[in-house]
């Protein structure tokens, strides 16, 4: 809306174009979404479900009683933002449905009395990341750029789609098993998006920078770009309140829809490598459980029996970390890793 705005008015008021500058958008949602989200947590989440703690978690009995679903508030606000700072395009409203649809899901689950099944939260993550998946290809070839390969490459919608659904559907899950920690799942996954808005404004956003890296230029990456840095204030007004001892808990409301923008804007980016690349850390301590747990459920392939996971529960119940050390240790090693993966994945190409 602002950019529409500036383009009309900036004839009238030069000061008016500040709302064509992409720059200035991202720092205008950026803040706003930290200040909303840390002036409206605290007034508000009163009305939202307790937790009632998980039986197979480390220091469950912690979080007992404290407001869960924060994601209720801040993703709204998060809407409401990108409504307002991004150019518009029927993609991100699209996108914006989904993330919707998953809060609400992702709320309806916190506040059950009894949690829903494994595989009735799995279905419903599998129809949002299809519909994301068909959205961000518009049902149209896409063009990406991968590992060991100098020349982008056309892939299909259909294999588009098939691809990215199982991208998305694994980035929810991986970001909500990560959700046990105080900070840990915001931080991580904050961290990550900050990293993708990143690339997607200043390299396959910036068209001499990715012709001179030999990747795709993308239109729309900078507009993608304010997308992510909007959520990033959100999830640092958030993490005001969310830091040991944490206030409020985000739940499922905030931690699916927020796994599933991380998967988005992967793909945004044209590279899905990129995913190990700036959640690495989220992977391993996420998505390494569901693969222990598809192994022994499905095929009866029992391994990794002496870890526990999510791998943050296995460190503080077998290696003694506290939450402090978890949220540090594992934020320092995405923190010094992603940079050095991405350079790797840019340059040997």
């Amino acid at each position: 809306m602002l950019y529409y705005l500036g383009e009309r008015l900036a004839d009238l008021a030069g000061p008016f174009r500040l709302f064509t500058s992409y720059f200035f958008l991202a720092g205008l949602g950026t803040a706003a979404g930290g200040l909303l989200t840390w002036w409206l947590l605290p007034r508000f989440w009163h009305l939202l479900p307790k937790d009632r703690g998980k039986e197979y978690a480390v220091d469950a009995k912690m979080s007992i009683g404290k407001p869960i679903s924060g994601g209720l508030l801040f993703v709204p606000v998060f809407i409401l933002l990108c409504l307002l700072v991004v150019p518009f395009d029927w993609r991100f409203v699209g996108i914006l449905a989904c993330m919707l649809v998953a809060m609400t899901v992702g709320y309806l689950d916190d506040k059950a009395e009894s949690s829903w099944s494994e595989y009735r939260l799995g279905a419903v993550d599998l129809v949002i990341a299809v519909a994301a998946s068909a959205i961000i290809c518009q049902l149209e070839s896409y063009i990406i750029w991968l590992p060991f390969f100098k020349d982008p490459i056309e892939v299909s919608p259909g294999l588009f789609i098939f691809g990215s659904t199982i991208l998305i559907w694994v980035s929810i899950n991986a970001t909500n098993c990560t959700d046990g920690v105080d900070g840990l799942s915001a931080g991580l996954s904050g961290m990550g998006i900050f990293f993708l808005g990143a690339i997607l404004y200043g390299i396959v956003g910036h068209a001499d920078i990715a012709d001179y890296l030999l990747v795709p230029h993308y239109v729309a990456g900078a507009d993608w770009a304010i997308i992510a840095f909007v959520m990033v204030g959100c999830l640092t007004g958030y993490l005001w309140h969310n830091s040991y001892p944490s206030a409020v808990l985000m739940g499922d409301a905030g931690s699916r829809p927020m796994g599933l923008l991380l998967g988005v804007l992967v793909l945004a980016s044209g590279n899905p490598f990129l995913i190990l690349v700036v959640a690495f850390v989220v992977l391993v301590n996420g998505a390494t459980g569901l693969v222990k747990v598809v192994l022994l459920r499905f095929f009866r392939i029992g391994i990794f029996q002496q870890i526990r996971y999510p791998l943050h529960d296995h460190v503080r119940h077998s290696m003694g970390w506290s939450n402090t050390q978890v949220l540090v240790r594992f934020m320092l090693l995405q923190a010094v890793g992603t940079p050095i993966l991405l350079v790797l994945l840019l340059k040997i190409r």
